[in-house]
């Protein structure tokens, strides 16, 4: 448990500086990308300090592309019902305009910017890649390695669960921090932001369990990044408005979908 706290932690340090400092989610990059190349830097340090393969931690060579495929697949058709949902919302409303294809970036409740360069796509879809390798590759694969040579595999999930509901509660931080956030608003969004990634992180660990590698996880969490980015429900009044309704079908199906499919991959096992 220490050797996962202390490489979190570490990492957790490279985030709030890349946040509160180099801001580089608030430049023509649009991402905060250098703390996760370095902790993809850790995870490959930390690997090899204790002895663990690229296999071990879930970066398996079988099957790889087609369970990222299944995975991004599986993602894709979640999100169309979560698309389908808020538009069917918003033409009963008579507020429906159309579907929208630019590059913005993610915050929290909106989202900001709108790029249709070429050069913007590739560094939302490079971003999202580097994200989804760090982010899998440490929370469910070395963390979740670490975890369940001591603790059982539901304990590990917990753990690492937690730290990964921990670890997406910066922004709302820095948001209170430079005034842009009412204090009752920070604490609203931290505590959205940890439950939603929790259980989000709870179901990449089921993912994960459930082929025996990082990649069906890795597919489905690039799609929950990067479509929010790329692909926009226009109003009437706006764009994006109702994205926190997008968001939460679009994670309670997907939640409820693999536990179910899980349970029945257990199950069988069990035969």
């Amino acid at each position: 448990m220490f050797g996962v706290v202390l490489i979190y932690f570490v990492c957790v340090i490279f985030r709030i500086v890349e946040y509160f400092v180099l801001h580089t989610d608030r430049t023509i990059v649009g991402e905060a990308i250098i703390h996760k190349l370095l902790g993809i830097l850790v995870m490959i340090i930390a690997a090899k300090r204790l002895g663990y393969s690229a296999e071990e931690i879930g970066f398996t060579k079988g099957k790889s592309f087609w369970n990222i495929l299944k995975g991004l697949a599986f993602g894709i058709c979640v999100f169309i019902l979560a698309y389908a949902t808020e538009i069917i919302i918003l033409v009963s409303q008579g507020r429906f305009d159309s579907l929208k294809v630019f590059v913005s970036a993610y915050a929290i409740d909106k989202n900001i910017g709108n790029r249709t360069e070429f050069i913007f796509f590739l560094i939302c879809i490079i971003g999202n890649i580097v994200n989804v390798v760090m982010e899998e590759g440490l929370f469910r694969g070395l963390f979740m390695k670490m975890l369940s040579n001591k603790q059982t595999l539901i304990k590990a999930a917990c753990v690492s669960s937690l730290l990964f509901g921990l670890w997406h509660v910066v922004s709302p931080i820095r948001n209170y921090i430079e005034g842009t956030s009412s204090m009752g608003g920070m604490i609203m969004n931290c505590l959205m932001l940890f439950i939603t990634s929790t259980l989000v992180g709870f179901k990449f660990v089921m993912l994960t369990s459930g082929t025996g590698n990082l990649y069906m996880a890795m597919g489905d969490h690039f799609v929950n990044n990067t479509i929010v980015n790329l692909l926009h429900v226009m109003s009437s009044t706006g764009g994006d408005e109702m994205m926190v309704v997008r968001v939460s079908v679009a994670q309670t199906v997907s939640f409820i979908a693999v536990l179910i499919w899980y349970i029945i991959k257990r199950k069988k096992r069990a035969i």
